[in-house]
């Protein structure tokens, strides 16, 4: 009797290979070792919690979503450790933890799961969350430290004229997000290029497009040091090899590969240039990604195995359909372009004055007698030139934001208010406003940013403590001597301190210029 032989029977294509999705999500987290260990290493421990929390709610996520669901346990291939890890990379160092948690819980909830799962997402998990981040805590999405000390991106100095070390930069010194090492991005990039888990396309032409384009409407030419900050800085090489080559939301012939690429370069380039929006690069992906399933249906591969005399390419342009296709790509984007920056000009306003109705609240209440606030152009001139810095020494990172003069009804002086950033805090930034009184004492200070541990550093809050910063004379507190800690908040009490000081110093040093 002939033995019997099991035949696996399955559908076209009969394509075998040793890669398996969770083989190639692996690769590409290898890929994005360096970036993280220098983010670590450059930011310090709180980095590492960034990063840990974004990993693991990202995948406690997946995991719960499939056990409600009754769906297979896909947390072992590796794509939500992913996620969460990309995300976490494209947030700043001092954020409070529960950032990378919501951020992960969306990113793999909403952009992932609800569409379908692996494969089936419409845009980039992690650069969704990136977004929905940045809409909803703006704030702390833009907090950006450098060794501790809150200061000026590369971007931001550039704007401001500053000049900027292209070695720092490319190396991730001049700071940013968690990875913002341009150096070792590199590093993972060429790995996954080498390997064949990424089409070399896809990055090259995004860097190309967008030097190109920052090179004839940057402002200043085909400057390569600066075209090296640019393409070195805002997240432009996490995108290109990162990001935009996600094979799920990315098109899958090699021209449209090149197409997607000078779209994200090019969006890139525009929002950085003439764009209002918080991050250039995130938008301009995902707006890429909506549009790859018409660039994949302007560019039609050959059916397998088919060949034409007349034309052996392995893939075709759909005639009748290129010119509308094209004109419809571009209007799509140039709409969606559009209704980006008007959102964001639209709510940069809303929140400016909300922001400016708040502070003049918080003022009135320190200095009751002012009618009238003014900022000196002393103050202003000294603030811009610290450029982010922490003022002083002795005062730990305390940021000095605004400095601004009341007056009364009568045009005499009512008094100032000097409000301090401080990166100190036990969870979080804190930001508070110092009032002095014209004879010089200090009438109180208030909160415009307080996000400690409720039952914790949240009683820097409680009258008992925020009480003992009235009446007093403008001369440096001591925690514990004149000044009592909060019960059980040592950590926030001394930032509060250190940040009343450091208004103090300020107030000494410029309060006469500031009348």
């Amino acid at each position: 009797m002939t033995p019997s032989v099991s035949y696996n029977v399955s559908s076209s294509p009969h394509v075998r290979s040793p890669l398996s999705t969770g083989h190639v999500m692996y690769d590409v987290i290898l890929a994005l070792m360096p970036a993280t260990l220098f983010g670590v290493w450059h930011f310090g421990v709180h980095a590492l919690l960034v990063v840990l929390m974004g990993v693991a709610s990202a995948v406690l996520t997946e995991f719960v979503f499939d056990y409600v669901t009754g769906r297979e346990n896909t947390i072992y291939d590796g794509s939500a450790v992913l996620t969460g890890l990309l995300l976490a990379l494209c947030i700043p160092a001092s954020v409070p933890l529960y950032i990378p948690y919501i951020g992960s819980v969306f990113a793999v909830l909403v952009v992932k799961c609800l569409f379908g799962g692996l494969g089936k997402n419409f845009m980039n998990p992690a650069l969704g969350g990136r977004c929905f981040l940045l809409l909803s805590f703006g704030s702390a999405m833009t907090n950006y430290a450098v060794d501790g000390v809150s200061g000026a991106t590369p971007l931001a100095q550039l704007g401001s004229g500053s000049a900027v070390s292209v070695v720092r930069v490319f190396t991730g010194h001049a700071g940013g997000v968690i990875g913002c090492s341009a150096f070792a991005l590199l590093l993972g990039g060429l790995y996954l290029w080498v390997i064949d888990a990424i089409p070399w396309r896809i990055p090259v032409s995004i860097l190309v497009s967008f030097a190109v384009f920052m090179g004839l409407f940057g402002g200043d030419g085909f400057n390569l040091p600066l075209l090296c900050v640019h393409l070195a800085s805002g997240g432009v090489f996490m995108a290109a090899f990162f990001m935009a080559t996600d094979p799920v939301t990315s098109p899958v012939t090699a021209p449209g590969q090149l197409i997607y690429g000078c779209c994200v370069g090019v969006l890139s380039g525009f929002f950085r240039v003439f764009g209002s929006s918080a991050d250039s690069v995130s938008y301009a992906v995902i707006l890429s990604n909506l549009a790859t399933p018409l660039i994949d249906e302007l560019i039609i591969p050959k059916p397998y195995a088919y060949r034409d005399s007349a034309n052996d390419a392995p893939f075709t342009f759909d005639k009748k359909a290129w010119v509308p296709g094209a004109c419809a790509v571009v209007c799509v984007l140039g709409v969606c372009v559009g209704l980006l920056n008007g959102v964001a000009g639209v709510t940069a306003g809303i929140v400016e004055k909300r922001q400016l109705s708040e502070s003049l609240t918080a003022y009135r209440a320190l200095l009751p007698d002012a009618v009238d606030f003014s900022i000196p152009d002393a103050t202003k001139k000294a603030i811009e030139g610290l450029d982010g810095a922490a003022w002083g020494s002795g005062f730990g990172n305390a940021i000095i934001q605004e400095a601004v003069s009341g007056k009364d009804a009568v045009g005499a002086a009512a008094g100032h208010v000097v409000t301090v950033r401080t990166m100190d805090g036990r969870d979080a930034p804190i930001t508070l406003s110092v009032g002095f009184l014209p004879d010089g004492t200090l009438n109180g200070i208030l909160y415009s940013e307080l996000n400690e541990t409720p039952g914790i550093g949240m009683k820097v809050e409680e009258e008992s403590f925020t009480g003992q910063f009235v009446g007093i004379p403008a001369a440096a507190l001591t925690l514990g001597s004149g000044i009592d800690a909060a019960s059980g908040a040592t950590i926030s009490s001394t930032a509060v301190v250190n940040a009343v000081n450091a208004a103090i110093d300020f107030h000494i040093a410029y309060g006469d210029q500031m009348n």
